[in-house]
């Protein structure tokens, strides 16, 4: 069944190398048949966060934010990917994603991290896992650590070792289980 999974990345860095597991996920979720279109604060430029979306008078969001907002709506499912900043949630993923509450909801999310060392931005999934909890879009039990990022993928997200193949087809499959279970459960309403 084809899904509409936004990728949401967490990095503004100008020397970014996480952009290299978003092109690595876009491309698998693409595959799949899903729409998966990328969500990028570098790109999005979005102020820090005064008012959220809905917060905003009908038809008075900036634009950004309205196309986001639709393209939220729209989503059966989420993929964010994530640096780890001084053990934590790099903060242009937070403001990106604190913009939203109700469009994300009832809709399962699933954290990629990387580092250039040897944890693979863990310590930033366990607070973006509750993060994510509380707007609505939990995340799926596995997680996609991608440790020493700039060795495991090439710039335009061609994996160098064959571990990323296999890992990430369970991730997504996983990811693809929830998104069904979840959107028809949507379908028949939810509790709220």
């Amino acid at each position: 069944m084809p899904l509409t999974v936004p990728v949401i990345l967490g990095s503004v860095r100008s020397d970014r190398i996480g952009i290299r597991a978003a092109l690595f996920l876009i491309a698998r979720l693409e595959a799949r048949g899903h729409a998966a279109p990328l969500v990028d604060p570098a790109e999005l430029k979005l102020p820090l966060l005064d008012r959220m979306y809905k917060e905003y008078p009908s038809g008075t969001a900036p634009e950004a934010l309205e196309r986001l907002a639709a393209l939220y709506r729209e989503a059966d499912a989420f993929v964010v990917v994530s640096a780890e900043y001084n053990h934590g949630v790099p903060p242009a993923l937070s403001n990106t994603l604190d913009h939203f509450l109700e469009e994300y909801s009832w809709r399962p999310s699933a954290i990629c991290c990387y580092s250039a060392g040897q944890f693979g931005g863990v310590r930033a999934a366990m607070p973006l896992r509750a993060m994510l909890a509380e707007l609505g879009m939990p995340s799926i039990p596995s997680l996609l650590p991608i440790p020493r990022l700039q060795t495991v993928l090439d710039e335009d997200g061609t994996p160098a070792d064959a571990w990323i193949e296999k890992a990430a087809g369970r991730f997504l499959d996983e990811l693809d289980w929830y998104a069904e279970a979840l959107g028809e459960r949507r379908r028949r309403g939810t509790p709220y």
